[in-house]
Protein backbone atom coordinates (compact mmCIF):
# COMPACT_ATOMS: atom_id res chain seq x y z
CA UNK A 1 0.00 0.00 0.00
CA UNK A 2 1.10 3.44 -0.56
CA UNK A 3 2.29 6.26 1.82
CA UNK A 4 3.92 9.48 1.63
CA UNK A 5 4.77 11.37 3.94
CA UNK A 6 2.95 13.81 5.95
CA UNK A 7 5.05 17.27 7.02
CA UNK A 8 5.46 19.06 3.64
CA UNK A 9 8.61 20.45 1.78
CA UNK A 10 8.83 24.69 1.12
CA UNK A 11 12.25 24.69 -1.33
CA UNK A 12 13.11 28.14 -2.88
CA UNK A 13 13.54 28.12 -6.28
CA UNK A 14 16.87 30.07 -7.80
CA UNK A 15 19.43 29.52 -10.77
CA UNK A 16 20.30 26.14 -9.02
CA UNK A 17 16.76 24.80 -9.31
CA UNK A 18 14.87 26.99 -11.99
CA UNK A 19 14.76 24.51 -14.74
CA UNK A 20 12.14 22.50 -15.75
CA UNK A 21 14.56 19.01 -15.06
CA UNK A 22 15.37 20.09 -11.97
CA UNK A 23 11.95 20.96 -10.59
CA UNK A 24 10.83 17.47 -11.84
CA UNK A 25 13.22 16.16 -10.09
CA UNK A 26 13.07 18.02 -6.31
CA UNK A 27 9.69 17.61 -6.92
CA UNK A 28 9.42 14.21 -7.68
CA UNK A 29 12.06 13.80 -3.96
CA UNK A 30 9.33 15.01 -2.14
CA UNK A 31 9.08 18.82 -2.33
CA UNK A 32 4.98 19.96 -1.99
CA UNK A 33 5.88 23.96 -2.37
CA UNK A 34 7.86 25.94 -4.92
CA UNK A 35 8.93 29.29 -3.05
CA UNK A 36 9.67 32.57 -5.22
CA UNK A 37 11.71 34.33 -3.75
CA UNK A 38 10.86 38.30 -4.40
CA UNK A 39 14.29 39.77 -2.85
CA UNK A 40 16.17 38.21 -5.65
CA UNK A 41 15.73 37.68 -9.51
CA UNK A 42 13.60 39.73 -12.04
CA UNK A 43 9.84 39.16 -13.02
CA UNK A 44 10.83 37.32 -16.30
CA UNK A 45 12.84 34.89 -14.72
CA UNK A 46 9.71 34.24 -12.40
CA UNK A 47 7.68 33.35 -14.84
CA UNK A 48 9.45 31.06 -16.53
CA UNK A 49 9.61 28.89 -13.33
CA UNK A 50 5.63 29.43 -12.83
CA UNK A 51 4.92 28.08 -16.30
CA UNK A 52 7.70 25.04 -15.41
CA UNK A 53 5.82 24.61 -12.30
CA UNK A 54 2.09 24.86 -13.90
CA UNK A 55 3.22 22.08 -16.85
CA UNK A 56 4.74 19.56 -13.95
CA UNK A 57 1.26 19.77 -12.30
CA UNK A 58 -0.65 19.66 -15.50
CA UNK A 59 1.68 16.33 -16.83
CA UNK A 60 1.76 14.94 -13.72
CA UNK A 61 -2.05 15.45 -12.63
CA UNK A 62 -0.11 16.72 -8.84
CA UNK A 63 -0.83 19.85 -7.02
CA UNK A 64 2.66 21.52 -6.06
CA UNK A 65 1.63 25.16 -4.83
CA UNK A 66 3.90 28.29 -5.46
CA UNK A 67 4.79 30.99 -2.80
CA UNK A 68 5.30 34.37 -3.60
CA UNK A 69 7.63 35.84 -0.77
CA UNK A 70 7.79 39.31 -0.27
CA UNK A 71 10.97 41.26 0.70
CA UNK A 72 9.00 43.73 3.06
CA UNK A 73 10.78 46.67 4.17
CA UNK A 74 14.02 45.12 4.22
CA UNK A 75 17.12 47.55 5.47
CA UNK A 76 20.53 47.92 3.53
CA UNK A 77 23.40 49.33 3.85
CA UNK A 78 24.45 50.63 0.70
CA UNK A 79 27.83 49.85 -1.93
CA UNK A 80 30.69 49.92 0.58
CA UNK A 81 34.90 50.02 -0.64
CA UNK A 82 36.12 46.57 -1.18
CA UNK A 83 38.22 45.28 1.68
CA UNK A 84 36.57 47.68 4.42
CA UNK A 85 37.35 46.44 7.78
CA UNK A 86 36.46 48.29 11.35
CA UNK A 87 37.63 47.80 14.64
CA UNK A 88 35.68 48.16 18.06
CA UNK A 89 35.08 52.03 18.90
CA UNK A 90 35.40 53.32 15.54
CA UNK A 91 32.75 55.81 14.62
CA UNK A 92 30.87 56.14 11.94
CA UNK A 93 28.19 58.22 9.99
CA UNK A 94 25.02 56.70 8.13
CA UNK A 95 23.42 59.20 5.73
CA UNK A 96 20.28 58.60 3.78
CA UNK A 97 21.82 60.09 0.70
CA UNK A 98 23.22 57.22 -1.91
CA UNK A 99 27.27 57.68 -1.49
CA UNK A 100 29.52 55.02 -1.81
CA UNK A 101 30.73 54.14 1.88
CA UNK A 102 33.60 52.78 3.95
CA UNK A 103 34.77 52.78 7.68
CA UNK A 104 33.50 55.78 8.38
CA UNK A 105 30.38 57.18 6.02
CA UNK A 106 28.08 54.33 4.56
CA UNK A 107 24.52 54.77 2.92
CA UNK A 108 21.70 52.96 4.56
CA UNK A 109 17.95 52.54 2.66
CA UNK A 110 15.89 53.64 5.27
CA UNK A 111 14.55 57.29 4.40
CA UNK A 112 13.13 57.31 8.26
CA UNK A 113 16.36 56.30 9.66
CA UNK A 114 17.47 59.43 11.71
CA UNK A 115 14.11 60.38 12.71
CA UNK A 116 13.04 56.89 13.90
CA UNK A 117 16.32 55.93 16.06
CA UNK A 118 17.60 57.39 19.46
CA UNK A 119 20.93 57.57 21.10
CA UNK A 120 21.05 53.93 22.91
CA UNK A 121 19.89 51.99 20.71
CA UNK A 122 21.33 49.04 18.72
CA UNK A 123 22.27 48.50 15.00
CA UNK A 124 22.74 44.99 13.34
CA UNK A 125 24.16 44.66 10.28
CA UNK A 126 24.76 40.83 8.23
CA UNK A 127 22.52 38.95 10.79
CA UNK A 128 24.36 40.66 13.40
CA UNK A 129 28.20 39.84 12.69
CA UNK A 130 28.38 43.47 13.16
CA UNK A 131 26.87 45.26 16.24
CA UNK A 132 26.93 49.19 17.23
CA UNK A 133 25.45 51.86 19.26
CA UNK A 134 24.10 54.77 18.57
CA UNK A 135 25.42 57.71 19.86
CA UNK A 136 23.41 60.67 18.04
CA UNK A 137 20.96 61.55 15.60
CA UNK A 138 20.31 64.88 13.68
CA UNK A 139 16.49 63.33 13.40
CA UNK A 140 17.10 64.73 9.24
CA UNK A 141 20.05 63.09 7.35
CA UNK A 142 22.77 61.68 9.49
CA UNK A 143 22.94 59.30 12.36
CA UNK A 144 26.26 58.92 14.21
CA UNK A 145 26.99 55.32 15.94
CA UNK A 146 29.97 52.94 17.11
CA UNK A 147 31.51 49.70 16.14
CA UNK A 148 31.17 47.24 19.25
CA UNK A 149 32.89 44.84 17.68
CA UNK A 150 35.86 44.51 14.63
CA UNK A 151 35.37 42.87 11.42
CA UNK A 152 34.45 43.11 7.65
CA UNK A 153 32.17 46.20 6.57
CA UNK A 154 30.91 44.77 2.77
CA UNK A 155 28.41 45.93 0.09
CA UNK A 156 24.27 45.49 1.01
CA UNK A 157 24.44 43.74 3.62
CA UNK A 158 20.50 43.53 5.66
CA UNK A 159 20.57 45.55 9.18
CA UNK A 160 18.11 44.96 11.83
CA UNK A 161 16.65 47.48 14.70
CA UNK A 162 15.98 45.23 17.45
CA UNK A 163 14.82 48.44 19.26
CA UNK A 164 13.56 50.76 17.09
CA UNK A 165 10.24 50.83 16.15
CA UNK A 166 9.87 51.38 12.33
CA UNK A 167 7.53 53.43 10.71
CA UNK A 168 8.31 52.26 6.88
CA UNK A 169 5.08 50.59 5.88
CA UNK A 170 4.57 46.84 5.75
CA UNK A 171 4.18 47.25 2.20
CA UNK A 172 6.85 48.77 0.14
CA UNK A 173 6.18 49.92 -3.61
CA UNK A 174 8.59 47.00 -4.54
CA UNK A 175 6.15 44.74 -2.39
CA UNK A 176 3.07 46.44 -3.89
CA UNK A 177 4.82 45.30 -7.82
CA UNK A 178 5.80 41.71 -6.94
CA UNK A 179 2.05 41.50 -5.08
CA UNK A 180 0.30 42.65 -8.74
CA UNK A 181 2.74 40.11 -10.27
CA UNK A 182 1.83 37.30 -8.08
CA UNK A 183 -2.05 37.64 -8.09
CA UNK A 184 -1.55 38.24 -11.87
CA UNK A 185 0.10 34.52 -12.22
CA UNK A 186 -1.86 33.20 -9.42
CA UNK A 187 -0.20 32.12 -7.21
CA UNK A 188 -1.79 30.35 -4.39
CA UNK A 189 0.24 31.67 -1.11
CA UNK A 190 1.63 35.22 -0.35
CA UNK A 191 4.16 35.43 1.97
CA UNK A 192 4.43 39.01 3.82
CA UNK A 193 8.02 40.16 5.34
CA UNK A 194 8.58 41.56 8.54
CA UNK A 195 5.23 41.31 9.64
CA UNK A 196 4.41 43.85 13.35
CA UNK A 197 0.77 43.60 13.72
CA UNK A 198 -2.34 42.22 12.52
CA UNK A 199 -3.23 45.16 10.63
CA UNK A 200 -0.22 44.73 8.25
CA UNK A 201 -2.35 41.18 7.24
CA UNK A 202 -5.81 43.16 7.06
CA UNK A 203 -4.41 45.44 4.89
CA UNK A 204 -2.62 43.00 2.31
CA UNK A 205 -5.87 40.76 2.43
CA UNK A 206 -7.87 43.79 1.64
CA UNK A 207 -5.43 44.44 -2.10
CA UNK A 208 -5.73 40.79 -2.67
CA UNK A 209 -9.27 41.01 -2.21
CA UNK A 210 -9.61 44.14 -4.53
CA UNK A 211 -8.17 42.36 -7.44
CA UNK A 212 -10.78 39.65 -6.89
CA UNK A 213 -8.27 37.23 -6.21
CA UNK A 214 -8.46 34.11 -3.91
CA UNK A 215 -4.61 33.97 -2.65
CA UNK A 216 -3.75 32.93 0.77
CA UNK A 217 -1.32 34.62 3.64
CA UNK A 218 1.72 33.61 5.29
CA UNK A 219 2.76 35.67 8.21
CA UNK A 220 6.81 35.89 8.48
CA UNK A 221 7.38 36.02 12.00
CA UNK A 222 10.55 37.54 12.33
CA UNK A 223 9.66 40.80 14.92
CA UNK A 224 9.72 41.14 18.38
CA UNK A 225 6.61 43.75 17.60
CA UNK A 226 4.95 40.83 16.11
CA UNK A 227 5.11 38.27 18.91
CA UNK A 228 3.22 40.99 21.49
CA UNK A 229 0.63 40.49 18.78
CA UNK A 230 0.82 36.91 18.10
CA UNK A 231 -2.78 35.56 18.55
CA UNK A 232 -4.25 38.29 16.36
CA UNK A 233 -1.87 37.78 13.72
CA UNK A 234 -2.63 34.07 14.17
CA UNK A 235 -6.15 34.81 13.72
CA UNK A 236 -6.05 37.35 10.73
CA UNK A 237 -3.32 35.26 8.40
CA UNK A 238 -4.07 31.72 6.74
CA UNK A 239 -0.56 30.57 7.73
CA UNK A 240 2.37 31.45 9.73
CA UNK A 241 6.07 30.86 8.94
CA UNK A 242 8.97 30.80 11.90
CA UNK A 243 11.76 33.25 9.99
CA UNK A 244 14.43 32.30 12.23
CA UNK A 245 16.79 34.11 10.90
CA UNK A 246 15.91 37.48 11.10
CA UNK A 247 13.85 36.59 14.47
CA UNK A 248 17.21 35.49 16.37
CA UNK A 249 18.79 38.63 15.34
CA UNK A 250 15.62 40.82 16.47
CA UNK A 251 15.41 38.81 19.94
CA UNK A 252 17.92 37.34 21.73
CA UNK A 253 18.64 33.76 20.05
CA UNK A 254 18.43 31.94 23.41
CA UNK A 255 14.61 32.84 22.98
CA UNK A 256 14.13 31.26 19.56
CA UNK A 257 13.58 27.89 20.29
CA UNK A 258 10.75 28.14 22.84
CA UNK A 259 8.89 30.77 20.73
CA UNK A 260 9.56 28.13 17.66
CA UNK A 261 7.42 25.58 19.74
CA UNK A 262 4.95 28.18 20.96
CA UNK A 263 3.80 29.62 17.57
CA UNK A 264 3.60 25.93 16.32
CA UNK A 265 1.39 25.27 19.62
CA UNK A 266 -1.07 28.24 18.61
CA UNK A 267 -0.92 27.48 14.92
CA UNK A 268 -2.11 23.78 15.72
CA UNK A 269 -5.17 25.16 18.20
CA UNK A 270 -5.89 27.23 15.19
CA UNK A 271 -5.84 25.24 12.17
CA UNK A 272 -3.20 27.02 10.69
CA UNK A 273 -0.18 25.92 8.84
CA UNK A 274 3.37 26.55 10.03
CA UNK A 275 6.28 26.63 8.64
CA UNK A 276 9.90 26.08 10.37
CA UNK A 277 11.97 28.28 7.72
CA UNK A 278 15.71 29.45 7.71
CA UNK A 279 19.25 27.62 8.22
CA UNK A 280 17.62 23.94 8.00
CA UNK A 281 19.87 22.03 6.03
CA UNK A 282 22.41 25.04 5.70
CA UNK A 283 25.53 22.92 5.46
CA UNK A 284 24.36 21.38 2.64
CA UNK A 285 24.95 24.46 0.49
CA UNK A 286 28.22 23.14 0.12
CA UNK A 287 28.65 19.83 1.67
CA UNK A 288 26.40 16.29 0.41
CA UNK A 289 25.41 15.58 3.91
CA UNK A 290 23.84 17.69 6.53
CA UNK A 291 25.34 18.14 9.97
CA UNK A 292 23.84 15.90 12.68
CA UNK A 293 22.49 18.95 14.62
CA UNK A 294 20.76 19.62 11.10
CA UNK A 295 19.63 16.43 11.18
CA UNK A 296 18.11 17.19 15.12
CA UNK A 297 16.92 20.55 13.73
CA UNK A 298 14.69 18.95 11.08
CA UNK A 299 13.55 16.23 13.22
CA UNK A 300 12.28 18.80 16.19
CA UNK A 301 10.28 20.75 13.80
CA UNK A 302 8.79 17.63 12.68
CA UNK A 303 7.94 16.75 16.80
CA UNK A 304 6.67 19.80 17.16
CA UNK A 305 4.27 19.34 15.37
CA UNK A 306 5.21 21.82 12.08
CA UNK A 307 3.01 21.48 8.88
CA UNK A 308 6.06 21.93 6.88
CA UNK A 309 9.94 22.60 6.87
CA UNK A 310 11.79 25.28 4.21
CA UNK A 311 15.09 25.04 2.50
CA UNK A 312 16.41 28.46 1.29
CA UNK A 313 20.12 29.40 -0.32
CA UNK A 314 20.40 25.16 -0.02
CA UNK A 315 17.63 24.73 -3.25
CA UNK A 316 18.30 27.89 -4.71
CA UNK A 317 22.11 28.53 -4.87
CA UNK A 318 23.50 25.47 -3.07
CA UNK A 319 25.27 22.85 -5.06
CA UNK A 320 23.17 19.59 -3.67
CA UNK A 321 19.78 20.55 -4.14
CA UNK A 322 17.98 16.82 -4.99
CA UNK A 323 20.53 15.68 -2.16
CA UNK A 324 19.23 18.31 0.03
CA UNK A 325 15.81 17.23 -0.64
CA UNK A 326 16.15 12.91 -0.19
CA UNK A 327 18.06 14.02 2.87
CA UNK A 328 15.11 16.13 4.23
CA UNK A 329 12.51 13.44 3.26
CA UNK A 330 14.36 10.49 4.86
CA UNK A 331 14.63 12.41 8.02
CA UNK A 332 10.64 13.51 7.79
CA UNK A 333 9.57 9.51 6.92
CA UNK A 334 11.69 8.36 9.70
CA UNK A 335 10.23 10.65 12.70
CA UNK A 336 6.73 10.52 11.15
CA UNK A 337 7.16 6.54 12.77
CA UNK A 338 7.45 8.08 15.98
CA UNK A 339 3.64 8.16 17.46
CA UNK A 340 4.30 10.95 19.91
CA UNK A 341 3.16 13.47 16.61
CA UNK A 342 -0.08 12.04 16.19
CA UNK A 343 -3.50 12.13 17.76
CA UNK A 344 -3.75 15.75 18.80
CA UNK A 345 -6.76 16.59 20.66
CA UNK A 346 -8.46 20.46 20.82
CA UNK A 347 -11.72 19.70 21.30
CA UNK A 348 -14.10 22.45 19.79
CA UNK A 349 -15.66 25.34 21.91
CA UNK A 350 -19.39 26.17 21.45
CA UNK A 351 -17.71 30.07 21.62
CA UNK A 352 -17.35 29.56 17.58
CA UNK A 353 -21.03 28.77 17.02
CA UNK A 354 -20.66 29.18 12.63
CA UNK A 355 -17.96 26.68 13.14
CA UNK A 356 -18.86 24.45 15.78
CA UNK A 357 -20.80 21.39 13.91
CA UNK A 358 -18.08 21.24 11.24
CA UNK A 359 -15.28 21.35 14.05
CA UNK A 360 -17.59 18.76 16.49
CA UNK A 361 -17.52 16.44 13.00
CA UNK A 362 -13.80 17.03 12.62
CA UNK A 363 -13.08 16.01 16.02
CA UNK A 364 -15.10 13.05 16.84
CA UNK A 365 -14.00 11.40 13.49
CA UNK A 366 -10.00 11.49 14.25
CA UNK A 367 -11.44 10.01 17.56
CA UNK A 368 -13.04 7.58 15.69
CA UNK A 369 -10.00 7.11 13.70
CA UNK A 370 -8.24 6.45 16.30
CA UNK A 371 -9.72 3.92 18.07
CA UNK A 372 -11.20 1.83 15.01
CA UNK A 373 -7.75 2.21 13.57
CA UNK A 374 -8.84 3.34 10.21
CA UNK A 375 -6.71 3.99 7.10
CA UNK A 376 -8.56 6.72 5.72
CA UNK A 377 -10.77 10.38 6.77
CA UNK A 378 -12.20 11.44 3.03
CA UNK A 379 -13.39 14.61 3.09
CA UNK A 380 -15.47 16.52 0.04
CA UNK A 381 -14.33 20.04 0.38
CA UNK A 382 -15.06 23.35 -1.28
CA UNK A 383 -13.04 25.81 1.11
CA UNK A 384 -10.23 23.46 2.32
CA UNK A 385 -11.32 24.13 6.06
CA UNK A 386 -12.55 20.51 6.84
CA UNK A 387 -9.34 19.47 5.28
CA UNK A 388 -7.16 21.67 7.57
CA UNK A 389 -9.16 21.32 10.93
CA UNK A 390 -8.51 17.70 10.56
CA UNK A 391 -4.89 17.57 9.86
CA UNK A 392 -4.83 20.06 12.95
CA UNK A 393 -5.82 16.75 15.05
CA UNK A 394 -2.99 15.26 13.41
CA UNK A 395 -4.77 11.24 12.84
CA UNK A 396 -2.35 8.92 12.03
CA UNK A 397 -5.05 7.86 8.62
CA UNK A 398 -4.46 9.59 5.35
CA UNK A 399 -6.27 12.58 5.39
CA UNK A 400 -7.42 12.69 1.56
CA UNK A 401 -9.39 16.11 0.23
CA UNK A 402 -11.62 16.08 -2.68
CA UNK A 403 -12.94 18.95 -4.85
CA UNK A 404 -13.46 20.44 -7.90
CA UNK A 405 -11.37 23.19 -7.15
CA UNK A 406 -7.80 22.96 -8.77
CA UNK A 407 -6.64 26.20 -6.75
CA UNK A 408 -8.12 24.58 -3.62
CA UNK A 409 -6.19 21.45 -4.02
CA UNK A 410 -2.31 23.72 -5.01
CA UNK A 411 -3.41 25.40 -1.25
CA UNK A 412 -3.88 22.43 0.46
CA UNK A 413 -0.34 20.93 -0.47
CA UNK A 414 1.24 23.28 2.52
CA UNK A 415 -1.29 21.76 4.78
CA UNK A 416 0.21 18.57 7.23
CA UNK A 417 -0.95 15.08 5.75
CA UNK A 418 -3.32 16.47 3.00
CA UNK A 419 -3.38 14.54 0.37
CA UNK A 420 -5.70 15.86 -2.58
CA UNK A 421 -7.65 14.75 -5.54
CA UNK A 422 -9.78 16.53 -8.14
CA UNK A 423 -13.23 15.62 -7.96
CA UNK A 424 -16.49 17.43 -9.72
CA UNK A 425 -19.28 14.57 -9.48
CA UNK A 426 -21.24 15.50 -6.60
CA UNK A 427 -24.28 14.11 -7.05
CA UNK A 428 -25.69 11.63 -4.14
CA UNK A 429 -23.98 10.70 -0.72
CA UNK A 430 -23.75 7.25 -1.11
CA UNK A 431 -22.64 7.55 -5.19
CA UNK A 432 -19.91 9.60 -4.34
CA UNK A 433 -18.79 7.93 -1.27
CA UNK A 434 -18.77 4.35 -3.52
CA UNK A 435 -16.86 6.17 -6.06
CA UNK A 436 -13.93 7.77 -4.02
CA UNK A 437 -13.72 4.43 -2.58
CA UNK A 438 -13.07 3.27 -5.89
CA UNK A 439 -10.52 5.70 -6.55
CA UNK A 440 -8.32 5.54 -3.36
CA UNK A 441 -8.68 1.41 -3.73
CA UNK A 442 -7.30 2.16 -7.86
CA UNK A 443 -4.70 4.67 -6.94
CA UNK A 444 -3.81 2.25 -3.73
CA UNK A 445 -4.16 4.22 -0.63
CA UNK A 446 -6.58 1.87 0.94
CA UNK A 447 -7.34 -1.72 0.51
CA UNK A 448 -9.88 -4.22 0.35
CA UNK A 449 -11.08 -4.53 4.34
CA UNK A 450 -9.49 -1.69 5.29
CA UNK A 451 -11.89 0.73 7.34
CA UNK A 452 -12.36 4.63 6.00
CA UNK A 453 -14.19 7.03 7.39
CA UNK A 454 -15.94 9.69 4.96
CA UNK A 455 -17.17 13.46 6.03
CA UNK A 456 -19.80 15.12 4.04
CA UNK A 457 -22.27 17.73 4.25
CA UNK A 458 -26.08 16.74 3.78
CA UNK A 459 -27.71 17.21 0.94
CA UNK A 460 -24.07 16.86 -0.89
CA UNK A 461 -25.40 19.07 -3.53
CA UNK A 462 -26.20 22.14 -1.43
CA UNK A 463 -22.02 22.03 -0.25
CA UNK A 464 -22.70 23.44 3.18
CA UNK A 465 -20.89 22.96 6.53
CA UNK A 466 -19.58 19.07 7.68
CA UNK A 467 -22.53 17.61 9.54
CA UNK A 468 -21.87 13.55 8.15
CA UNK A 469 -19.61 11.58 9.44
CA UNK A 470 -19.60 7.60 7.88
CA UNK A 471 -17.77 4.73 9.16
CA UNK A 472 -17.45 1.73 6.46
CA UNK A 473 -15.28 -0.83 4.79
CA UNK A 474 -13.28 -0.89 1.80
CA UNK A 475 -14.97 -3.37 -0.88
Amino acid sequence: MKTTKKTKIVATVGPATSSKKMLEAIIAEGVNVIRINFSHGEHSDHVDVIKRVRQINKEQQIHTALLGDLQGPKIRVGKIKEGTKVKVGDVIEFTNEEIEGDGTKAYISYKTFPKDVQKGEKILINDGKLALEIIDTDRKTTVKAKFLNGGKFSSNKGVNLPNTKISMPSLTPKDKEDLAFALEHNMEWIGLSFVRSARDIIELKHLIKKEGNLARVIAKIEKPEALDDIDDIVEKSDAIMVARGDLGVEVPMEQVPLIQKDLVKKCLRAAKPVIIATQMMESMIESISPTRAEVNDVANAVLDGADAVMLSAETSVGAYPIEVIKAMTKIIKQIELSDSIYHLEFPPAEVNEDRFISDSVCYNACRLSQRVDSKAIVTMTHSGYTASKISSFRPKAGIFAFTGNHSLLNKLSLVWGVQGFYYDKFVSTDRTIADIKYLLKKVDYVQEKDLIINIASMPINERGQSNMVKLSYVE
